[in-house]
């Protein structure tokens, strides 16, 4: 039975500046709680246009114009470097808000999402020009007057659409009185849906991946979609693959906060390497909750409101072929029950035991990808530089382990780190960030073995106070396994299986006798 491989990455970010104010978690408390906040009044002063968005290095690098190498070359902070940036890369994008409204209104089958009429035909202009929306163009009918849109917020809690500061657009609540199906909570599932179709169709295009061969389709964010009888039921997963085009997979949520991803991603490869489904896609919507999560901080500190991007990332597995990096399901660590909480506990379970499974040590390991949050977001909130944290531990792990002396820990840190690019959108940053530069290190590059490790905090849903997490080793192929089946068909091994069956049932009945 062979090992998983992963076949192809992407990467999207949504600009969605008027969302900060009106979906932001930290904004609508804020505005409820205090509405004559400074904050909130200073806030716009501190929003960066989409070009600012485009030419910010750390987006740069996460939809993998710009590789990570040269990002750490940067001096921090980040945001007074400006690059010259691309919309597009060769594994995503960074999109515009007034496209994204569009999509928005596409993810939507039930008719809650609407777009004022002006505004909507700029947006079939926009998306007519877009690669993997212009046949969609068409779709978008669900249009209607301001008047309409107005009343429906003032009067019928219609969660609002702003552009620029303007009303365009309003989602409607799905139902009278079930808070599930609130305004609020299908705009927010909208967005993961919208997201997470975008990000899946860039993976099929960008790694000329045709979605009928897909089988199954995992969805790892942190929203929930149900109504008041199965409030978080699902299915993200089975919505996103309908209008990525994946006709032959069907489909399932994994949650785990933070560490969902990897935990999808591990789930993934088992599955392909149990031969359950032979091509699984993971893919992650992003979240307009954290939108200017650490908004208060940035303002306090006179700069631009870095968390205004909505993220989206979905990766491939498939079969080995003998090319593409190998996922070591046999080489898995998991923080368990009666692991502990502290930090040495914590990476010890998901590193440690992992490399004295595999009979490595830490420097054994290329690419360390834990919690790739980008520093210009954390520190300024007081979080510090949470992928440099990381490592220092795993590092510290070294030198408890006596594989490197404490004074090899510097030059330890400036081999293996690998700066922090990703948007705090919660599970977005997990780990899954690096698994396209993964392909290429793994491939092409100088790299041979990587561990991704998502982490997760639990006890935000006040069910546990445990800590959770997992890891995964990630190879080079060796090309040996897919060596040895070379030149041999599939029905030829679905022969030799019935034939060894048959043989296994008959020595089977011998022993009976």
């Amino acid at each position: 039975m062979d090992f998983a491989t992963l076949r192809g990455a992407s990467y999207v970010l949504a600009h969605t500046p008027d969302m900060i104010m009106q979906n932001g978690t930290t904004q609508t408390v804020e505005r409820q709680v205090n509405p004559d906040s400074e904050y909130l009044k200073k806030l716009p002063e501190h929003i960066r246009s989409y070009e600012e968005v485009v030419n910010y290095a750390p987006n740069q690098t996460y939809i993998e114009n710009m590789h990570y190498s040269e990002l750490k070359a940067l001096p921090q902070p980040w945001w007074k470097e400006k690059v010259e940036g691309k919309r597009y890369s060769k594994r995503g994008e960074i999109m515009p808000e007034l496209e994204f409204y569009g999509l928005i209104c596409l993810a939507d089958v039930f008719e809650t999402c609407f777009l004022e009429e002006s505004f909507a035909e700029e947006v079939k202009s926009a998306l007519a020009q877009h690669e993997l929306y212009k046949d969609d163009v068409e779709k978008l009918k669900q249009v209607e007057s301001l008047e309409y849109i107005q009343k429906h917020v003032d009067e019928y809690a219609s969660e609002p659409l702003y552009y620029k500061g303007k009303l365009v657009g309003c989602v409607n609540r799905a139902h009278e009185i079930d808070v599930n199906l609130s305004a609020h909570v299908m705009l927010e599932n909208l967005v993961v849906k919208a997201s997470g179709v975008l990000a899946l169709r860039h993976m099929f295009k960008d790694n000329h991946v045709d979605p009928s061969e897909v089988d199954y389709v995992i969805e790892c964010s942190e929203e929930a979609c149900g109504d008041m009888n199965q409030r978080g039921g699902g299915n993200f997963a089975k919505s996103i693959a309908e209008l990525a085009g994946c006709s032959n997979a069907t489909g399932s949520d994994i949650r785990g906060f933070c560490a969902a991803p990897t935990h999808a991603l591990i789930t993934a490869a088992s599955l392909v390497r149990a031969e359950t489904h032979r091509m699984v896609a993971v893919v992650a919507g992003g979240c307009t909750a954290k939108l200017g999560m650490n908004g208060k901080s940035h303002v306090d500190k006179d700069m631009p409101v870095l968390e205004d991007c909505v993220a989206g990332v979905a990766f491939l597995l498939g079969p080995n072929d003998g090319v593409h990096p190998v996922v070591r399901t046999d080489l898995v660590g998991k923080h368990t029950v009666s692991s502990g909480a502290s930090p040495q506990a914590v990476m010890t379970t998901l590193v440690a035991k992992v490399l004295d499974k595999a009979g490595i040590t830490v420097n054994d390991i290329d690419a360390y990808s834990v919690e790739m949050q980008n520093p210009d977001i954390t520190k300024p909130a007081g979080a510090g530089d949470v992928p440099t944290a990381n490592l220092k531990m795993i590092g510290a792990i070294g030198v408890l382990r006596k594989e490197m002396e404490r004074k090899e820990l510097k030059d330890f840190l400036d081999r293996k780190a690998i700066p922090g690019w990703a948007p705090t959108q919660g599970h977005i940053p997990s780990g899954v960030p690096y698994l396209g530069f993964a392909l290429d290190d793994l491939t092409t590059g100088d790299k041979n073995r990587v561990m991704i490790v998502g982490k997760g905090s639990l006890f935000l849903g006040r069910m546990t106070n445990l800590f959770d997490g997992v890891s995964v080793i990630i190879e080079r192929n060796s090309g040996e396994m897919a060596k040895e089946e070379a030149g041999v068909s599939e029905d030829l091994k679905t022969v030799i299986k019935a034939e060894v069956a048959n043989a296994m049932r008959n020595f089977a009945q011998t022993l009976a006798e």
